[in-house]
């Protein structure tokens, strides 16, 4: 059984403009990845985290947009973006390290 595609959109603690995406993206449901993404021009955090399934339809709405995205990937989804050539063009974290960067940031010593 398939698990429905969600889509959150928000802001980010930094005021980022954010899109968590769960459950499964394949070719039924892309189309919907794709509106979302098309709905907020300019630069995107996309929250992959809870995404469970990821294919090639998937992959593809996702390089469309590759330029402005900074994606927020599982361990489980870093090998298949590496694999297809999008963690080279988009900027991506594992989930948890684009927060612990920020911490690292925010607690450095100004001066």
């Amino acid at each position: 059984m398939t698990t429905p595609l969600t889509l959150a959109p928000g802001r980010g603690p930094d005021g980022a403009v954010r899109l968590a995406v769960g459950g499964e993206i394949d070719m039924s449901n892309a189309g919907r990845l794709a509106e979302a993404l098309d709905s907020r021009p300019g630069p995107l955090v996309v929250d992959l985290t809870e995404v469970e399934y990821l294919d090639s339809a998937g992959l593809s709405v996702l390089f469309a947009h590759a330029d402005r995205l900074e994606l927020v990937v599982p361990s489980l989804l870093e090998p298949v973006l590496t694999v297809s050539g999008l963690a080279a063009l988009a900027t991506v974290h594992r989930s948890g390290d684009r927060d612990r960067d920020r911490d690292r940031h925010r607690d450095r010593p100004q001066g």
